[in-house]
């Protein structure tokens, strides 16, 4: 029998999609159809204001769907309804390293009550520069958590964050952790930006693993920014979608080729509320 918060979960969804699916989908045009969200993370600073808020705001947006960072130590149920009340569906949501090293129960636990599609990890927990002992950890740590999720009926996956295209043997350690995990229980977010952070083309990896990918961070970035392989930048190398350097024609179409089933703009700049609009209608605009 399923728990109240389950029975909660259902009837919100069901309320989503009564109310929240009638109007035009915002983002998408005669070329790019989505469906595309937006990664909460992206508002941070505004939510550990103004919770309430701020879900309003990612409303007038016109956002539909979300990816979740965190519930704002708000429990299941009331954020479900903040959701719910704003017109938003929760299809994804990142939950940390160790919680799926140690927990990974209470990660499904959790995603499960919150009516998630996906669940995935964004870092991997690492001391110094990555390297191919921890690479292998993290497949085990990874093949377990998708079979774990997999038995509550929810994908996992794991978000790329640019130190896992060192060099290693004929390839990369990316390479390496896409050989060691399951492709049936482990799929992939590309970030587009930590794709081209460390040098390299989002384009050629997208067909490379073709059928691994299923979820996409739309990031720009700003021209000259450095390339390395730490898995960090400055946030305000993040730009609007369209601005920056991206060769976004060539990668989204070759995301629909491929795909790719869910979009989230992830804006971590200081400049993300104004951001947001004009990369909605970049996104809107672009013709492949």
């Amino acid at each position: 029998m399923k728990s109240p918060t389950l029975f909660a979960a259902a009837a919100l969804s069901a309320l989503f999609l009564l109310t929240g699916c009638k109007s035009k989908s915002v983002g998408t045009g005669a070329s790019f159809k989505g469906p595309i969200g937006l990664q909460l993370y992206s508002l941070r600073g505004d939510f550990a204001k103004d919770v309430p808020g701020t879900m309003a705001r990612v409303q007038e947006f016109g956002f539909k769907y979300v990816e979740l960072a965190g519930t704002y130590n708000m429990p299941p149920e009331p954020f479900l309804e903040m959701l719910a009340s704003n017109k938003l569906k929760a299809v994804s949501g990142h939950f940390s390293y160790d919680m799926y090293r140690t927990n990974v129960h209470e990660v499904a636990h959790q995603a499960e009550a919150l009516g998630l599609k996906y669940a995935g990890c964004a870092w991997i927990a690492h001391q110094g520069e990555f390297d191919e002992q921890e690479t292998r950890e993290a497949a085990k740590v990874f093949n377990n958590a998708g079979k774990v999720l997999a038995e509550h009926g929810i994908q996992f996956f794991y978000h790329t964050h640019g130190y896992e295209f060192r060099p290693h043997g004929n390839g990369t350690l990316f390479d390496l952790l896409l050989a060691e995990t399951d492709p049936k229980l482990v799929k992939y977010q590309m970030d587009v930006f930590w794709v081209v952070h460390p040098g390299q083309d989002p384009v050629k990896w997208l067909e490379k693993y073709a059928g691994r990918w299923e979820l996409m961070h739309v990031k720009d970035m700003k021209k000259g920014t450095e390339r390395n392989f730490t898995g960090k930048s400055n946030v305000n190398n993040d730009v609007q979608v369209g601005t920056g350097i991206m060769d976004w024609p060539a990668i989204l179409a070759t995301a629909r080729r491929v795909g790719v089933k869910w979009y989230f703009i992830e804006d971590e700049s200081d400049e993300a509320a104004r951001n947001i609009p004009g990369s909605l209608k970049y996104l809107e605009a672009v013709k492949f």
